[in-house]
């Protein structure tokens, strides 16, 4: 369009082009910034324990905002990552089965919640096992966690229940391999 007088459109300096574009790739680079650092993560699951659901290799997104500033509970059969009670440098992701409070206890492989049995549709017959527990009340604060791959997962039948603070994210989506990209349930 030009204007009315027939004069050629004003241009942009090269300046103010670079400038601009600059400028916006600095508000890009901010905004990844901190959507990584405050609320989300990415994490490569590395193992089998929560199989079949996730896979060793898979590359998720982990919302670390929604249990840190208390805009969501940690819920029974939320997927979440904490750091390993027996080893702080290490990270661990499982689901969670017992809440502070409950009862938790497994009988030949069927795990009881205060007592009911559980029913646990994302745990495959072949990924169960037949070992029986006794019976723990999970503290205050603290969660019992299993991996859904019950013969392959080290978890809180092995060393106990997981403390509040040591949970850091809530799995939320799988974005590698692309095929498998969508939200976790």
């Amino acid at each position: 369009m030009q204007p009315e007088n027939g004069s050629p459109p004003p241009t942009r300096s090269a300046a103010v082009t670079a400038f601009a574009w600059l400028r916006d790739l600095a508000i890009s680079f901010l905004l990844a910034v901190v959507l990584i650092v405050f609320i989300y993560q990415p994490v490569k699951v590395e193992g089998t324990s929560m199989m079949p659901l996730l896979t060793d290799q898979e590359r998720i997104f982990i919302n670390k905002f929604t249990y840190r500033f208390g805009i969501d509970e940690v819920r029974r059969g939320d997927l979440v990552v904490f750091h390993f009670p027996m080893d702080r440098s290490k990270s661990y992701i499982k689901r969670v089965i017992g809440l502070p409070g409950d009862q938790v206890e497994i009988r030949e492989g069927a795990v009881f919640v205060n007592g009911q049995a559980l029913v646990e549709e994302y745990v495959p017959e072949m990924y169960r096992d037949q070992q029986s527990y006794r019976p723990i009340t999970v503290p205050p604060d603290h969660y019992y966690v299993l991996g859904d791959h019950r013969n392959s997962s080290n978890d809180s039948r092995a060393w106990g229940t997981v403390a509040r603070e040591q949970i850091y994210g809530k799995a939320v989506f799988v974005y590698w391999p692309l095929e498998k990209a969508g939200p976790v349930k």
